[in-house]
């Protein structure tokens, strides 16, 4: 059992009766000098394919690429059953793995669960943002 050390995630572990494994890696992206603004103080990108959304990288922050790559190494590191608190912009990086920046296309809701299935190369969606 890994989570964020977030503490929305270190919460919600303790809601769940789990103690974790804190992992600092499994941290959300970096939305740098963007981190607390409103929508309507961030500047508008214009239309972006999924490619430069994933690739764009806020000023002082991470791109969703960067951010994947981060994430990356600590879920292929997990064997046999782990559970993972962390957060939507990990599991789309966890997704990733599966199809690329079109993860990004992915609704992921709070408190809700997605599965993958595989090994470090050969993983498979389970499913996406159950919520019971």
């Amino acid at each position: 059992m890994w989570s964020s050390p977030a503490k929305r995630c270190r919460e919600t572990c303790a809601a769940l009766g789990v103690s974790p494994v804190i992992q600092p890696d499994l941290w959300e992206q970096s939305f740098g000098a963007w981190e607390g603004l409103a929508p309507d103080q961030i500047c508008d990108l214009g239309p972006l394919s999924t490619e430069a959304l994933a690739a764009h990288c806020p000023p002082e922050g991470e791109s969703f690429l960067q951010m994947a790559a981060r994430v990356r190494p600590m879920l292929e590191a997990a064997s046999g059953t782990t559970l993972i608190v962390a957060h939507a912009g990990t599991v789309r990086a966890a997704l990733a793995m599966v199809v690329g920046p079109a993860a990004l296309s992915f609704s992921v809701a709070p408190l809700s669960l997605s599965v993958l299935d595989g090994t470090v190369g050969s993983w498979s969606i389970g499913s996406v943002n159950w919520t019971g």
